[in-house]
């Protein structure tokens, strides 16, 4: 990131990297995972989707800047859809939360 900095997002208002926090923020993480070529078409299709893919998505649902993040796992919900790993602030959960906000990004590394 300190060497590409200008490819990053200036939501923040820094004129350089951050190495305490940079790694942890979501759009920052999206456009490393877009630069490596992990970047895949978003899908409303639960089958399109295996474990270790991880998703991003808006909080907001496009009306405000809260991005978040998780990574599906290889459970299977009551839903039939994939089970995802994420921390929305009260500890890691398990949760069947892949089509519950706007998607902004889907990865496969």
């Amino acid at each position: 990131m300190t060497a590409n900095f200008d490819a990053y997002p200036r939501h923040w208002g820094l004129s350089r990297a951050d190495r305490n926090i940079n790694h942890r923020r979501v759009p920052n993480i999206e456009v490393y995972f877009t630069r490596a070529g992990w970047r895949l078409p978003a899908s409303r299709d639960a089958a399109d989707y295996r474990a270790g893919d991880i998703v991003a998505w808006s909080l907001e649902g496009g009306k405000g800047f809260r991005p978040h993040i998780g990574v599906v796992t290889d459970r299977i919900g009551r839903s039939g859809r994939p089970l995802i790993a994420h921390n929305i602030g009260a500890g890691p959960k398990l949760k069947g939360a892949l089509f519950d906000w706007p998607m902004t990004g889907r990865y496969r590394p």
